[in-house]
Formats: C-alpha cells, structure tokens, sequence
C-alpha cells in the first residue's frame, strides 16, 4: 500500500524549493555586496609611521587609525569598505565603488593635523581647540562664497590669540591656518605654493571675541568646503600613512568579470545536475532539489551577515556546490551497493545512509579545517575563499545532508518504488539475490 502523504510532503517540498529560489533571486542580486574585484574600486596599502620621533605604533594606536580612517571613508558615501590591520604595522584599505582614486587617497592618508599659527610658524592653537562637529560649511554673507566655519572650544582663548596677533605690525598680523604642516614647512615658502597647506591666511585687525572662526579663499568650492569640514569632524589621524601599493579596477572590468563568471558557474551547476539525474535517477532527482535549497540558504545567509563577494567568493561557492554533490554521490553510491547485494529499497536506504555519514562528516572536517586556516593566516580576497567556504561547509550539512535524507526517507517509506530499483540507478543485472 502506498503512502500517499508521503508523496505529497516531497512535492510540497520541492514546489517551496523552487518558489524560495524563483522570488529571492531577485532580492539576493539587489542586495549582494560586491566586492573590489566585481565591484569595480581602489585598494590601498599603508605603512603607518609616527607623526614625530619617539612616538609608539601600538595596538591602540592602530585600532585608533582604523576607527579614523572608517570615518573618512563616510565622507566618501562608501558602502561596505574593507578596512584591516596587517603585519602590525600595516592598513589594507579596500573601497568598492569608488571612481575617483585621488580624493580617496587625499581623504583617508590626509592626517588632517589643524594648527592656527603665526607668520613665524609658532603654534597658536590647534585641532584639540576645536569643538566636537566643529567645522560646518556655510556662505560668505558679503560675497556668497563657501567657507568653512569653525567653532572652538574656548571663546576667550581665541579671543587671547586673536589680541596678539591684531597688536603685531603689518604684514605680520595674520593669523594662518595650516592644514597638516611638518617640520621644516615655512609660511614664506608655502603661501606660495598653489597646492599650499595653509587654508587660510585671514589679516587680524583688533580682537575678536568669539568662538568662530572661518576658513575661505578663492580656491574652496562648495564640494571641498563640505569636504575639508567632514574631514575636520572625522578627526586627525594619530599616525601618518605612506603608500605602499595600490591597485585599482574599472567598474566596467569589475561587471565584466561578474558577468562571465557567473556564466561559468552557471554552467558548471547545470552540468552537476544533469550528471547527478543521468547517474543517479531518484536520488539524483533529490540531489537536484537540495543544491538548489543550497545555494539559496547560503547567498540569503551571506547577505544576512553583510559579507562582500568577490570572485574567490564565488569560486568558493562553485566548490562549495561540488562538495555538496560530493555528500550526495557517496549515499547514492552505498545505497546502490546495498541494493546490489539484494537487500530491499528500505533496508539499501537505511544501511547506506549509516555507512556514508561518517566519511561525508571526516571529508568535510578535514576541508573546514583547512578553510579556517586559510581564514586565519589569509589575508584580502584570500579571507573571503575562505568564509564562503566555511559557508558551504556548514550549509551542506543543513541541506545536502540532513534535508536530503528526509526526502529520500519520503519517497523510499512511501513504498512506491520497492519494485523500482532502476529508479535508483541500478541494472536488474547487477542485483545478486540473497
């Protein structure tokens, strides 16, 4: 007698299966992170040195630079940035999505060190003067320009500063504000220059007592006013960053390579299904629906954890889909063992599950292993191999393992093909009788 029931849990299954695959693909494509490598963006390596002799690079030193930098790149409107220590002294920057390379490298490496001197480069207050969000843009009310307002902290002490330079004769009544200045910068040299580090040269006449101060020229536009503001906001760096590499690709290279590469996936996929149906038939069929259930449980829980994929990640995927395959091959292949030894459907099904569980479970150990330590002393795109296939791991457990063996149990307990050994991909002549 047939069980009916059976039947038509596997069919709901298998309906759910592919409406879950038919209506998340869409969702999974829009919310994909994609990483440099697809993306198209810049990645930069920096060497962190110490702003002067004697300082320390410690830890705290640079998980203070990694916390300054993740600000700045707000500043850029970047989604999902890479940011890592490496070698203890050393800042991988990865940034998806970005076109315009030099004002990335000016936004993040700038040290943003705001110093208020006199014409003698003696310091008069600095960046620790400003007050927390201290710089906005506003508009000259005479001239309607862009400007930088700067609020401090101490109107009085501004109002100190600003009393001693008023009393200094023409020209040296000015008070200069230098942007990053080092050892060995002079007024009379840089106000020359056209990319100068002094961003404002105003002339003090009498005291002002107030706690703003503003920064404008010719030069500043409305753009790199509301810049130069954010980056002020976002905090000086405690370190100076040199270049050591960096790389970049197009956005059109990054959607080439997405382009073909899941074509090659897609390939791939579709000829592990037509091996598993050809080769395996039922279980082949079954093999079929859990990939499928696969492949969706992992993007869904890659986008959950709002992970990056670049093109390793979607190796790793593609392996991911051998593996799981794999888990299915080695209880098919012990099922039709059983079957040839001529033990019936049910007892071939039990018996080979029993005997394959534990070699998927030492093949996939041994593979997560070795995914962990790439994890660990892997570094960049390597990284990302290797979560998507501690990923894969854990979801072929889930669905090519556990969930895949309910459904066999569905259709072997169903009693349906108890006379339908072919089903399973085994010959009537290769069936010894007991």
């Amino acid at each position: 007698m047939y069980k009916k029931g059976n039947i038509a849990i596997f069919a709901i299954i298998m309906i759910a299966t592919i409406l879950l695959a038919v209506f998340s693909t869409p969702w999974v494509v829009k919310n994909t992170n994609l990483g440099l490598d697809l993306k198209g963006g810049f990645e930069v390596l920096y060497e962190v040195q110490p702003l002067e002799d004697g300082d320390v690079i410690d830890e705290s030193a640079m998980n203070a630079t990694v916390r300054a930098i993740n600000n700045r790149i707000n500043v850029l409107g970047v989604s999902e940035p890479d940011v890592r220590i490496e070698e203890n002294n050393r800042i991988r920057v990865q940034l998806a999505g970005v076109s315009n390379q030099n004002e990335a490298r000016e936004v993040i490496s700038s040290t943003a060190q705001l110093t208020f001197r006199d014409v003698n480069d003696n310091v008069l207050l600095d960046g620790k003067d400003l007050a927390p969000r201290g710089a906005a843009i506003g508009y000259d009310p005479n001239s309607g320009e862009p400007v930088v307002e700067l609020t401090l902290q101490s109107a009085e002490k501004f109002g100190e500063v600003t009393a001693e330079i008023a009393q200094l004769p023409e020209p040296e009544n000015r008070l200069v504000i230098w942007l990053d200045y080092e050892e060995g910068d002079t007024y009379e040299e840089e106000i020359q220059k056209e990319n100068s580090k002094i961003v404002s040269d105003a002339r003090v006449t009498s005291q002002i007592l107030s706690d703003k101060a503003i920064i404008k020229g010719g030069d500043i536009t409305a753009e790199s006013a509301k810049q130069l503001a954010d980056i002020l906001n976002a905090g000086a760096l405690p370190v100076k960053l040199d270049e050591i590499y960096s790389t970049s690709v197009s956005a059109q290279f990054g959607q080439d390579a997405l382009e073909e590469t899941v074509f090659a996936a897609s390939i791939g996929i579709i000829a592990v299904f037509i091996f598993m149906l050809f080769f395996y038939r039922l279980p082949g069929l079954v093999s079929i629906i859990t990939l499928v259930l696969y492949i969706n449980l992992i993007m869904l829980f890659f986008n959950g954890i709002n992970a990056v994929l670049t093109l390793p990640g979607i190796a790793a995927l593609v392996l991911g889909v051998g593996m799981a395959v794999d888990a299915n091959i080695i209880t098919a292949e012990r099922i039709k063992d059983e079957l040839r030894s001529g033990k019936s459907v049910l007892s071939a099904f039990r018996a080979g599950n029993r005997r394959s569980l534990s070699t998927i479970i030492d093949a996939n150990l041994t593979t997560l292993i070795s995914a962990a330590v790439l994890f660990y002393f892997g570094q960049s795109s390597v990284k990302g191999f290797a979560i998507m296939l501690m990923i894969s791991i854990a979801m072929t457990f889930i669905s090519n393992v556990f969930i895949s063996r309910y459904l066999m149990h569905l259709l072997v307990s169903s009693r349906l093909f108890d006379k339908r050994k072919g089903w399973f991909g085994v010959k009537e002549s290769e069936i010894r009788e007991l």
